[in-house]
């Protein structure tokens, strides 16, 4: 068996959880843009290229709208994605040896590929770069491909759509209750509910993300100073 294809056969299982999730999520997303009246290849084109799903979802009254503002869209990315800085440094460990493939892995890192890759063991025999290429090549197809059912779906929608765009955050729910599962990974939960509650009770529900993550690196780096 070859390289690749050991280590596709090897990645797809780790991803199969977010396949059902991801491509939900895209297919609730294809859905809103087109009742919004933003047509299938726009929504298509919006997941292959900026890949935030989040901001995607916050997008899409602000695309709708008659009146864009670009200076407005590009804070409110930063605020929704400055997070995706931490999931790059808790990363770079495993993307030092990525070579050619590095580009794509740092351009799909997303929440689900991080909880994933985080914490997945690369199998025996396995090559360790095509592992985790292939587990964020699955999860950004599933993303695009629900998109595309879902605009095209979209279509056909005659119910009222209201409250879909809370998918997103069952998502997070889902992803944070499989981390805390493990026992190891209990107490860097633990620091990130109480850094995000301490920011929230400091700040208003709006400003609160960047000091809670600031407040996360904070406990990251005390914690391995004294643990490790």
């Amino acid at each position: 068996m070859g390289v690749k294809k050991r280590a596709f056969k090897a990645a797809f299982p780790n991803t199969i959880s977010i396949m059902a999730g991801s491509t939900s999520l895209g297919v609730v997303y294809g859905m809103l843009m087109e009742t919004a009246g933003i047509s299938a290849p726009w929504a298509i084109m919006m997941s292959a290229v900026a890949f935030c799903g989040s901001m995607q979802f916050a997008a899409v009254p602000i695309l709708a709208a008659s009146l864009f503002e670009p200076l407005q869209v590009l804070v409110l990315s930063l605020m929704i994605n400055v997070r995706h800085i931490f999931y790059g440094i808790s990363m770079l460990e495993k993307y030092k040896e990525m070579g050619k493939l590095k580009a794509f892995m740092v351009y799909t890192l997303c929440d689900e590929s991080f909880s994933t890759e985080s914490h997945c063991t690369v199998p025996e025999k396995v090559d360790r770069k095509w592992f985790y290429f292939f587990m964020s090549l699955m999860i950004y197809f599933y993303w695009v491909a629900g998109t595309a059912i879902g605009s095209m779906a979209g279509r056909l929608i005659t119910f009222d759509t209201t409250g879909l765009d809370f998918a997103m955050t069952a998502l997070f729910i889902v992803l944070f209750t499989e981390y805390w599962k493990k026992k190891e990974n209990r107490s860097a939960a633990a620091m990130g509910v109480l850094a995000s509650l301490t920011a929230l009770l400091v700040f208003d529900g709006v400003t609160f993300m960047i000091p809670a993550m600031l407040l996360m690196l904070m406990a990251v780096f005390v914690r391995k100073k004294i643990w490790i």
